[in-house]
């Protein structure tokens, strides 16, 4: 088996069992949040990896605590995409607000919050740079045939999917991914491939 990068996303958050964007807003688990990432681990004790990067928003850092993972580096490039004023919205209300019932995330620029302290917001592109960034810190890890396993959110993890694959950042719009499930990305000789989903 060649090596892998191994893809955990954060068990369940209030807001991510409602559907709303939770990008920089630092929110714990539910309940059911920590029992799937304790799942996680158990179906995680196969790996032995040689890197573990996670991202410092404390969902994610509680997951890899809870999976029995221990990072290496809490690493800023695996934060969730800045929603900048969508940040709390569900999509359904984002349509409302912009009188467009097709609206996506992934087809239009984000805009910045109005609010006090909101975030300017991050387009697309500027998500799949920290994803490159990421995979480049993987990559001499996998040239020596060991295995790297990251923590961190569902949208990151999804456009550094498609980063993985040369594929268009928006092309994340098609791989769903759950909590706290594990995926995996590697390698069909040298062709870079998704060897698990979801598992």
């Amino acid at each position: 088996m060649s090596p892998r990068i191994w893809l955990i996303r954060h068990g369940e958050t209030e807001w991510s069992r409602a559907g709303r964007h939770t990008g920089r807003t630092d929110i714990r688990l539910t309940g059911a949040g920590e029992e799937q990432a304790q799942n996680a681990g158990r179906a995680m004790t196969d790996v032995v990896p040689a890197l573990v990067l996670c991202s410092p928003l404390i969902r994610a850092r509680r997951t890899a605590e809870l999976a029995g993972l221990r990072p290496d580096a809490f690493d800023d490039d695996l934060m969730e995409w800045d929603y900048g004023a969508w940040e709390g919205l569900t999509t359904a209300e984002i349509r409302i607000l912009r009188g467009d019932l097709g609206w996506r995330v992934w087809d239009e620029p984000i805009p910045p919050g109005a609010a006090p302290g909101s975030t300017p917001g991050e387009q697309l592109s500027d998500v799949r740079v920290r994803a490159d960034r990421v995979i480049a810190r993987c990559t001499p890890v996998l040239e020596a045939g060991r295995e790297c396993v990251l923590v961190a959110h569902g949208h990151l993890l999804r456009i550094l999917t498609a980063t993985w694959l040369d594929l268009p950042p928006d092309a994340a719009r098609l791989f769903a991914l759950e909590p706290a499930h594990r995926s995996s990305l590697g390698f069909e000789r040298e062709q870079r491939v998704i060897t698990s989903w979801n598992a």
